[in-house]
Parts: structure tokens; C-alpha cells; sequence
């Protein structure tokens, strides 16, 4: 056994133990931009992904892996490969959030697929108080073109990091839901989480 072998931690298979070392070997000459994993939540399966610079894409099951994956090669770096490195404070805040005991992100992150109007707006999207939402024209108004209420709505759909920027605390002007990628009943159950008396639409 050598000594990286003996460094290794405890592996299922031969494909697992030549992955980890795939991993180790990438990271090790710079050649990995992005890193992935998969976490379960109460709103189903989630998928994270970081560079070096912070997390960069949480992704919804049903938006699936392979278009998530093929985006962030295309828009990101072709680097990707699944690996925990960079993404341990990103999963432990968002298992501490589900669980009700966090109440803001503190993991660094990427706007790499974030620009122009939409991403201000989705960087303003974290300033919205944990158990509060604000409306797509307040939203608007906010970020400084009170007209553009259409737009903050596509920001909200194309938003690359749910729940850390929560576009789900953004509601149509009458206080109903309005749209949302991960679905209505994650965005019913987010709201609940978060404040179990919000009107819910």
C-alpha cells in the first residue's frame, strides 16, 4: 500500500478509489475549476457546484444533472468532476437552513453566471430578510427601474443559486406565488420554513 492509499478515506469500490484520485490528481495540477455533488433536502434532491471563487450553481432535480453539468461547461469551464472539495460549508449551511437553525449564507460565491440587470437583481435577492418577501415590482423598484417588473420575473427564473439568493421570498403583487424553477411546493415550503404564517397564495 502506498502512502497515498493509506490517505484515502473509506471507499465502496475500485471506480470510487480511482475517482478520488482522479480528484486529487486534477486539483493538484490545476485543473479543476468546478467541483459538484449531489445533497438531499426536503424539497427533494439538490445538486451544488463551486470554483475556487465560491459557490457558483444550486440546481433543482428537475432541472436535470446533465443540462445543469453541460451549462456550467459551456458557460463555466469544462473542468468539472464530482468531488465534496470546496462545497462542505455550502452543504453544512443548507442541511443547517433546512433543519431551521440558519438564517443567513455565509459561504462565499460566484456570480460567474450572473450579469448585467439580472444580476443585480439576483444579488439583491439576499438582502430579503429570512421570513420576509417582497414583490417583482418592489424588486424592481429596489435595484433601481421600477418598470422593469417583467424582467426582475426572468431574473427570478434564471436565478443560479436558489434558495442562497432566495428567489423564492418574491411574490406576484397580490401576494400570490407567482412562478418558480423548483416548482410551487418548493416554493410553499420554503415560505413555511422560513415563516410558517406567511400568506401563502
Amino acid at each position: 500500500m502506498t502512502d497515498t492509499d493509506a490517505l484515502l478515506p473509506a471507499l465502496d469500490t475500485e471506480v470510487d478509489i480511482l475517482h478520488h484520485r482522479l480528484v486529487a490528481r486534477a486539483g493538484a495540477q490545476d485543473l479543476l475549476d468546478i467541483t459538484y455533488r449531489e445533497l438531499d433536502s426536503p424539497i427533494g434532491g439538490l445538486l451544488i457546484a463551486a470554483t475556487e471563487r465560491g459557490l457558483v450553481r444550486v440546481a433543482f432535480a428537475s432541472e436535470g444533472e446533465d443540462a445543469v453539468l453541460s451549462a456550467l461547461a459551456a458557460r463555466v469551464s469544462p473542468r468539472i468532476l464530482r468531488s465534496s472539495a470546496r462545497l462542505e460549508q455550502p452543504a453544512r449551511e443548507l442541511a443547517e437552513y433546512f433543519a431551521g437553525t440558519r438564517t443567513v449564507f455565509e459561504s462565499p460565491v460566484d456570480h460567474a453566471l450572473s450579469s448585467g440587470f439580472r444580476g443585480d437583481v439576483q444579488r439583491y435577492l439576499a438582502r430579503i430578510p429570512y421570513g420576509a418577501t417582497a414583490s417583482y415590482g418592489q424588486v424592481a423598484t429596489a435595484v433601481g427601474n421600477p418598470r422593469a417588473v417583467r424582467a426582475v420575473g426572468s431574473a427570478c427564473a434564471t436565478n443560479p443559486l436558489p434558495i442562497i439568493q432566495p428567489c423564492h421570498r418574491v411574490l406576484r403583487g397580490d401576494g400570490s406565488l407567482g412562478g418558480y424553477l423548483g416548482g410551487l411546493s418548493a416554493k410553499r415550503a420554503l415560505l413555511a420554513l422560513e415563516s410558517p404564517q406567511a400568506a401563502l397564495g
